[in-house]
């Protein structure tokens, strides 16, 4: 089986920025994006567990280079002003087509 790869980013972030990170890594070049909520404990603490969507993961396959423009604008809009962490990982993935 053929496949193709890229890179899988995954950002953890307050609940309230969902809607802007989606659009934002969209124009940066992902063709599409998961979204989870979740809870879980950090460097900003625990987050309550009786609070729903305390935390969202949104991940997404990309190219290295729309890796890098979504790092990029986390690093200069989020990272200093909200609770916001992020990851690339390298994947393989079947249907590479469908992430370009």
């Amino acid at each position: 089986m053929h496949t193709v790869s890229m890179r899988l980013i995954t950002i953890v972030a307050e609940p309230v920025l969902a809607d802007r990170l989606t659009h934002d890594i969209q124009r940066h070049g992902a063709t599409g994006w998961t979204l989870t909520e979740g809870r879980g404990s950090g460097s900003r603490g625990t987050h309550a567990e009786e609070v729903p969507g305390s935390a969202v993961r949104l991940e997404c396959v990309a190219t290295e280079e729309a890796c890098a423009r979504i790092l990029g604008e986390l690093a200069e809009r989020y990272f200093p002003f909200y609770g916001v962490v992020a990851w690339v990982m390298p994947v393989d993935v079947v249907r590479g087509d469908k992430f370009v």
